[in-house]
């Protein structure tokens, strides 16, 4: 199975330290943080990965290179300077993702999830993982029932992780162009073919200065 990192996004809330760095390339405990997730999906058997730049991407291209020095093969889904939002960005990159289904991670994010056991994962047109409400988004994304993900307002909700699983049949009938990926789940949680799980283990969105402060205490310390 391919993997796609997002990795386009201008960082607005990392500035000024991303004014002159790409946000994946921001240092936590001495190593990029787009790095610690390439070694994670890596050793979870993910050696595939295509990476989406915008903002500064060339930078992250001379860094990572083909990933030989990590074991992985890496490709790049380039979106100029304006990046294309999550499902425009996974859009440009179908044509290097192919005609199966596919892992999407968040570059912004720090976590111990097991993805080794997403390869046996079964979808109909996506599988989220999902975490408790963080501090910075208390209302929630979506509701879990059964494992089927629910767009249901009102009732307790789950943060999406910024992990998933998705089938290119999700994205057919949307043009290319910049796109949000939240519309498109919705209307395929309508017909219940979105499953979902909750993960409680380590995670973190690094989308601000004291959130990258501390993941880098994280590692220094892991």
């Amino acid at each position: 199975m391919k993997a796609m990192i997002l990795a386009a996004g201008r960082g607005e809330r990392m500035r000024p330290l991303t004014d002159h760095t790409p946000k994946p390339l921001l240092l936590a405990a001495g190593k990029p943080v787009i790095q610690y997730t390439i070694e994670q999906l890596v050793s979870a058997g993910f050696n595939d990965i295509v990476i989406n730049t915008a903002h500064l991407g060339q930078q992250i291209k001379h860094f990572l290179g083909n990933g030989k020095q990590f074991n992985a093969s890496i490709c790049y889904s380039e979106e100029r300077e304006m990046a294309l939002e999550t499902a425009g960005g996974i859009i440009n990159a179908l044509p290097l993702l192919g005609k199966k289904p596919f892992l999407v991670v968040n570059g912004d994010i720090a976590n111990d999830y097991p993805f080794h056991q997403l390869h046996k994962q079964k979808i109909d047109l996506a599988h989220l993982v999902l975490i408790p409400n963080p501090e910075h988004h208390p209302a929630g994304d979506f509701h879990l029932a059964e494992n089927q993900l629910l767009a249901v307002q009102g009732q307790p909700t789950l943060t999406y992780s910024g992990i998933g699983l998705y089938h290119p049949d999700l994205f057919k009938h949307t043009a290319p162009g910049k796109t949000k990926l939240a519309p498109l789940l919705r209307q395929a949680m309508a017909k219940n073919q979105v499953s979902g799980e909750k993960f409680n283990g380590f995670w973190m969105d690094i989308g601000t200065p004291e959130r990258l402060k501390a993941m880098d205490e994280h590692y220094k310390h892991a």
